[in-house]
């Protein structure tokens, strides 16, 4: 008796271009979460609801947390091409795209560049760093925002809209809501990691439509060609 086996390289081998930009969405956020978890749990007296997420880079397992943030931003950016070639744009469609890859490019310069230490002089690292953690979020809320028009219209991606009007509502309320706290928050690190998480689980959950969309794309194409097969 034969029993099917889950073999990965026939899955892989029936991906197209667009089904390999999906899966960079995909692999992206697991990279993050799980170069964060390595670092953190490395280090003993790290703690995850004070201490912020660019604090684990001057750990002595910052690299790893370096490498899951340049990772997911070329990643992002791979994935920002895989919506551009499978939404039907609307207006703002192109700016927000555009923004998303914007966001890619961000998470890269925050992996690239390190944070100062708490106390410790101001660098232009450290300067840089600061600008693009900044920078990214309001990047997100934005470029979401745009795509909003573009999902509601798309009859592939009506099903994404609500949740990325609570996304876009979340990741908006969490960036201008950082204005009106104080500078040397407590709890700071738990702040950061909702912020962060809001942002990478959408990636994550629309990275994972657009596969499917796209392995759905290759099986009717499979199922036409074989149909006009038989009727030659």
């Amino acid at each position: 008796m034969k029993y099917p086996k889950w073999e990965s390289q026939h899955v892989l081998g029936a991906l197209d271009v667009h089904g390999i930009l999906a899966l960079a969405g995909v692999v992206g956020p697991f990279v993050l979460v799980l170069a964060n978890l390595v670092a953190a749990v490395s280090e003993p007296k790290y703690n995850f609801i004070r201490d912020s997420i660019s604090s684990l880079a001057l750990t002595s397992m910052g690299w790893i947390q370096t490498i899951g943030f340049l990772a997911i931003g070329l990643l992002v950016e791979i994935f920002a091409a895989g919506l551009f070639l499978n939404i039907r744009g609307r207006r703002g469609f192109r700016l927000g795209i555009g923004l998303l890859a914007c966001f890619g490019f961000g998470l890269l310069l925050i992996g690239a560049f390190r944070t100062d230490p708490v106390g410790g002089l101001h660098t232009i690292e450290g300067t840089i760093h600061g600008a693009a953690a900044v920078a990214v979020f309001w990047l997100f809320a934005i470029a979401i925002s745009l795509l909003l028009p573009s999902l509601r219209n798309d009859p592939h991606w009506q099903e994404m809209f609500p949740y990325t009007v609570v996304t876009s509502v979340l990741a908006s309320a969490l960036v201008v809501g950082r204005l009106f706290l104080p500078a040397q928050l407590s709890w700071f690190g738990l702040y950061e990691r909702v912020l962060v998480a809001n942002a990478v689980v959408w990636v994550e959950v629309v990275a994972v439509r657009l596969l499917l969309l796209s392995l759905r794309r290759q099986r009717e194409a499979k199922q036409t060609d074989h149909v006009s097969a038989q009727s030659i």
